[in-house]
């Protein structure tokens, strides 16, 4: 199986091009986005020495499925995918945090509670909870919004008193936050999955917030499996999930997670075509429909193709 971890295109009008963790960003014109979800994984804010093929795919295809389904909520940037690896859509001016909204006590929420702090981004925490438990109400925790290296949890207060995001539009944020999630956790519920936590990235053109990036993807959202969720809880056994979280399982199985003096361990083929079934799963599970594979014999030629069709149609409109 062939996967695509760097991309180097030239497409016209090109003014700028941005290689994220997972995604290359490629701006056009100054006022539009071709964003190609690479086959990159991350874990602990480190890129993988191996990629998986078709989790671009996946998570392309799954986040232009649910940008169409919450529309009505908030505007997003999308406007097309040309190729089921790429998206196209409006520049915004992002917001410089992520906003991390958490239905249950898992993740790094339930590593802080074990470490004994009860307060997350100036969040109380209610006691006598454990690991995976439903908070009597989602919790807003956000992050920074890091170039480089860590996200580093934030206080509404701290991002309202540095500036970084005005009362005003942070109001707003929370709003279409909280609205989203109802959402993503209806659309999990019709399909007996739990939407545990995600995060949502938003920005700003012509003075409107617009909803950017993926969401409710496995790499920006936790999900367990509902059936079984309650007898799991009251037996203390681990929930089953679909997320990335098995990947940093098996990386902190094998001494990474990210710290000083640590190596990035090398996954193994077998490994990695097992992450690949396993992104598969949460596509079909999620959306209730087969995934179809892209033809991989020549991934880059059929991206810059089709992206290319898709810009001569916008420039000429």
């Amino acid at each position: 199986m062939s996967a695509i971890k760097s991309t180097s295109f030239q497409f016209p009008g090109q003014t700028a091009v941005y290689n994220g963790k997972v995604r290359d960003v490629y701006t056009i014109q100054d006022d539009l986005l071709v964003i190609v979800a690479s086959d990159r994984i991350s874990a602990f804010d480190y890129i993988l020495h191996e990629a998986i093929p078709y989790k671009g795919q996946v998570l392309n295809q799954l986040a232009a499925k649910f940008l169409k389904q919450t529309a009505d909520i908030v505007p997003n940037w999308l406007i097309d995918t040309p190729d089921p690896m790429v998206a196209f859509g409006h520049k915004c001016e992002p917001f410089k945090i992520e906003m991390v909204i958490r239905g249950y006590m898992s993740g790094h929420a339930a590593r802080e509670y074990k470490a004994g702090r009860r307060i997350l981004c100036g969040v109380p925490m209610p006691e006598g909870m454990k690991e995976n438990d439903k908070f009597p109400e989602p919790i807003i925790t956000p992050a920074t919004k890091a170039e480089e290296g860590h996200d580093e949890d934030i206080s509404k207060e701290d991002i309202i008193a540095k500036g970084i995001v005005s009362e005003e539009d942070y109001i707003q944020l929370e709003k279409y936050t909280r609205a989203l999630f109802q959402r993503g956790t209806e659309l999990a519920a019709q399909k007996g999955l739990i939407l545990v936590d995600t995060k949502y990235e938003f920005g700003k053109k012509d003075g409107k917030i617009y909803l950017i990036d993926e969401i409710h993807t496995p790499d920006s959202s936790r999900y367990f499996y509902a059936d079984g969720y309650e007898e799991r809880q009251q037996k203390g056994e681990k929930q089953k999930q679909l997320s990335k979280e098995f990947v940093r399982e098996w990386l902190i199985a094998h001494d990474f997670q990210g710290l000083d003096g640590q190596t990035l361990p090398h996954m193994p083929e077998e490994f990695v075509n097992s992450v690949t079934d396993r992104y598969i799963e949460l596509y079909e599970k999620i959306i209730g429909e087969k995934f179809v594979k892209a033809d991989n014999t020549n991934i880059e030629e059929r991206i810059k193709t089709n992206v290319l069709k898709c810009l001569e149609n916008a420039i000429q409109h």
